[in-house]
C-alpha cells in the first residue's frame, strides 16, 4: 500500500506552499486530503484505478491528477519543481517540533538558517530568542525539538512512557505544594509510540515544585529549568516536561497540550468562527481590544462553550471527532466494561504460569473469565501441544470449571494458519475447544495475494473465532506483512469472524484505524493480551487505549460480555460447538 507515501507527499507540498506563502486554503486543501488519505483502510492504488480518488474526502481534481501521476511514474513533477523552489535544508528544520513552515520562512529570511545544524547553533547562542514574537522560551523548545530529532523521534513503545510517566506522577503528587495533576500529551491519548511526557500540574507555590521535580530520583540531566516549566532528560534517556498552570487555565492546558496538531488547529477554527480565541490559558472572547477568559478551569466546560460535547481524549485526532462531538460521540469501551482476557500463554506451551495461577491473576484484575490459547503444534519453538496435549489440557480446564463458580476458563488455542491456508488441528479437534484464534507465525515474505489467500481460508473454518494479531508487526522491529485490508475485512464481515486487538506492547495489532473501519463493517474485536507470565497480564490496558482509538464501544468488544453471553456468542459461528 502506498497510502503512507502518498500522505506524506501531499503534506509535504503543504508545507511547501505554506513557505511560499501561498493561500491559506490551498495549503489546507492538501493537509486535509493528507490526512484522509492516510486513514483510508483500501490501497490506494486500487481505489485509483476504479476512478474513486475524488470520493476520499479532500480530493479534488487537481489533487487527484497529482496523486495518479505519482502512482504511475514513482514521482510528482509539481512536488520537484517546488523543490527547487524552496532552500535546501528548509524541509529538514520543518522536521523540529516546535519549527513550523512560518517560523522555518522567519529563521530563513532574518537568519538565513538553512539546515538543523545551523538552527542548533543559533539556539545555543541565543540568537533565536531576540526576534520579533519569538522569545526565550521559543528558543528552548526549539533545542528541545532538535534534541528529539536526534534521538530518533517517536521511538519509546506506549507502555514505556506510561511507566515512566506514572512514576514522575506518583512522586510529584506525593508533594503537598501539588494540586491537580496530570499526564497529557500523546500518551494520553494513547498513541502507540511516544515522542517525550508532557505532565501538567497546579500548585501554590510552582517555583518549589520545580526544584523537587529537577532532582527527582530518575532525572538523569537537567535540560531547563524556569519558574513554571522544566523539561529534564530521564534515567532511561526519555525528555519530560513539567508545567505548573493556574487553575483557571488547567482545563484549557489539558486540552492544548493533549490534543493533536490537527485537533488543535481545528478547534482554533472553530473558536475564530465563533468570535472567539482559544489557547493554553483558556477560552476567551475578544471585545475590541480586551479579551474576557469565559472558559478555562475544565476541559467539559471549554468543549462546552464550543457547541461541543467532551471529546475523549483518545479521539483527538481530528479524523471526524470535531463534526460528531456538534452532536453526539459514541460511548467509548471503558476498563470497567472489560469481563476477560482472549490470549494467555500458559506452562502448556511456552508460558510460565500454570492455569490455576492464571485464573488467580485475572480474578485478582477483576475479571470473570479468562482464555488459555496455547500454541498449536507447528510452533515447535513456542512448545505448540500436539492433539494430544491438547486434550490434557482440555480435561484440565473442565476440571477446573466444575470446581469454581465465580471464576471460569475457556479452553482455546493460538492455532497456526500454514502457508497453504490450512489449519494446525483437524475439524474435529477444533470442535472441542471454546476458542480458536487462528495466526500467521510463518512465512511472514510471502505476496500479498499469499498472506490474504491464508487469512481468508481460515476465517472460512467455521470454528475460527478470531484472527489473532493480523497483520504480524512488531513496532520498530518487523514491518506488518503484505495484507489486502479491504479482502480481510470485509471476509471477517461476511463470516462473523472477530479480530483480535493484540495488546502487547509491541503489538497493538489491529491498529486504531483498522479498528474503525471493522465498527463500521460490524465486525466485533477481541482484546487480548498474548500473555506469557502473569505480569504481562496487565497489558489489557493497551488493548483498550487501541480500542477507544478506533472508536469502539462496549457493543463493539467481546470481552465485555458475562461469561454465559460470551459462550452463547461463540457457538454463533461454530454452528453449535460441543
Amino acid at each position: 500500500m502506498k497510502n503512507a507515501q502518498v500522505a506524506e507527499l501531499l503534506r509535504n507540498i503543504a508545507q511547501m506552499l505554506e513557505l511560499k506563502g501561498e493561500n491559506p486554503f490551498r495549503v489546507r486543501a492538501f493537509e486535509n486530503a493528507a490526512q484522509n488519505i492516510e486513514v483510508v483502510t483500501e490501497d490506494i492504488e486500487n481505489v485509483s484505478e476504479r476512478g474513486e480518488l475524488r470520493q476520499i474526502p479532500g480530493v479534488g481534481e487537481g489533487i487527484e491528477k497529482k496523486i495518479k501521476e505519482y502512482l504511475k511514474t514513482g514521482k510528482l513533477a509539481y512536488y520537484e519543481n517546488l523543490k527547487k523552489e524552496i532552500p535546501e535544508g528548509l524541509l529538514e528544520i520543518m522536521s523540529v517540533p516546535e519549527v513550523g513552515p512560518k517560523t522555518a520562512k522567519t529563521l530563513y529570511d532574518t537568519l538565513r538558517i538553512k539546515n538543523l545544524s545551523e538552527l542548533e547553533k543559533a539556539a545555543a547562542t541565543h540568537r533565536i530568542r531576540y526576534l520579533p514574537h519569538f522569545g526565550e522560551k521559543t528558543e528552548e523548545n526549539i533545542l528541545k525539538g532538535i534534541r528529539l530529532v536526534k534521538s530518533g523521534g517517536e521511538s519509546i513503545l506506549l507502555s514505556t512512557a506510561l511507566d515512566i510517566a506514572e512514576i514522575f506522577r506518583q512522586e510529584l503528587e506525593g508533594s503537598r505544594e501539588v494540586k491537580d495533576i496530570r499526564i497529557a500529551g500523546s500518551i494520553r491519548r494513547g498513541k502507540e509510540t511516544i515522542r517525550d511526557i508532557d505532565i501538567l500540574c497546579t500548585a501554590e507555590n510552582p517555583a518549589t515544585v520545580m526544584e523537587k521535580f529537577v532532582h527527582l530520583p530518575r532525572v538523569n540531566k537537567i535540560v531547563s529549568k524556569g519558574d513554571t516549566e522544566s523539561s529534564v532528560l530521564t534515567d532511561k534517556g526519555v525528555l519530560l516536561d513539567l508545567r505548573v498552570v493556574s487553575p483557571d487555565s488547567f482545563g484549557a492546558a489539558l486540552m492544548y497540550f493533549t490534543g493533536s496538531k490537527q485537533h488543535n488547529i481545528r478547534l482554533r477554527e472553530l473558536a475564530l468562527k465563533k468570535g472567539l480565541k482559544i489557547n493554553e490559558y483558556g477560552l476567551f472572547r475578544k471585545e475590541g481590544k480586551t479579551e474576557t477568559r469565559i472558559a478555562g478551569r475544565t476541559e467539559e466546560e471549554v468543549y462546552a462553550k464550543l457547541g461541543m460535547v467532551y471529546i475523549p481524549p483518545e479521539l483527538r485526532e481530528d479524523r471526524g471527532e470535531i463534526e460528531s462531538a456538534k452532536r453526539e460521540l459514541p460511548r467509548l469501551v471503558e476498563d470497567s466494561d472489560i469481563k476477560g482476557d482472549f490470549h494467555i500463554h500458559s506452562k502448556y506451551s511456552d508460558g510460565e504460569a500454570s492455569i490455576e495461577e492464571i485464573a488467580a491473576k485475572a480474578k485478582a484484575m477483576g475479571f470473570e473469565w479468562a482464555v488459555i490459547s496455547d500454541h498449536s503444534k507447528s510452533l515447535k519453538i513456542a512448545d505448540g501441544l500436539d492433539d494430544r496435549r491438547l486434550v490434557e489440557k482440555i480435561k484440565e480446564i473442565r476440571k477446573f470449571n466444575e470446581k469454581s463458580r465465580s471464576f471460569k476458563l475457556l479452553c482455546g488455542s493460538e492455532v497456526d494458519i500454514r502457508s497453504d491456508g490450512s489449519l494446525d488441528y483437524d475439524d474435529a479437534l477444533l470442535s472441542e475447544l471454546d476458542v480458536v484464534i487462528a495466526s500467521i507465525h510463518t512465512g511472514f515474505k510471502q505476496t500479498e495475494k499469499q498472506i490474504t489467500g491464508r487469512l481468508v481460508s481460515a476465517m472460512k473454518n467455521r470454528y475460527v473465532t478470531l484472527i489473532g494479531h493480523p497483520t504480524g508487526r512488531l513496532i520498530g522491529k518487523r514491518e506488518p506483512y503484505a495484507v489486502d485490508m479491504e479482502k480481510f475485512l470485509n471476509t471477517a464481515s461476511e463470516t462473523g469472524t472477530a479480530i483480535e486487538i493484540n495488546a502487547f506492547p509491541e503489538r497493538m495489532d489491529l491498529s486504531d484505524i483498522y479498528c474503525k473501519k471493522a465498527k463500521e463493517l460490524g465486525i466485533l474485536t477481541g482484546i487480548g493480551t498474548d500473555a506469557h507470565d502473569l505480569d504481562q497480564m496487565e497489558f489489557f490496558h493497551l488493548g483498550i487505549c487501541v480500542a477507544r482509538r478506533g472508536w469502539l464501544e462496549k457493543k463493539d468488544v467481546l470481552n465485555a460480555l458475562s461469561y454465559e453471553r460470551l459462550i452463547r456468542a461463540l457457538k454463533k459461528k461454530g454452528g453449535g460447538r460441543k
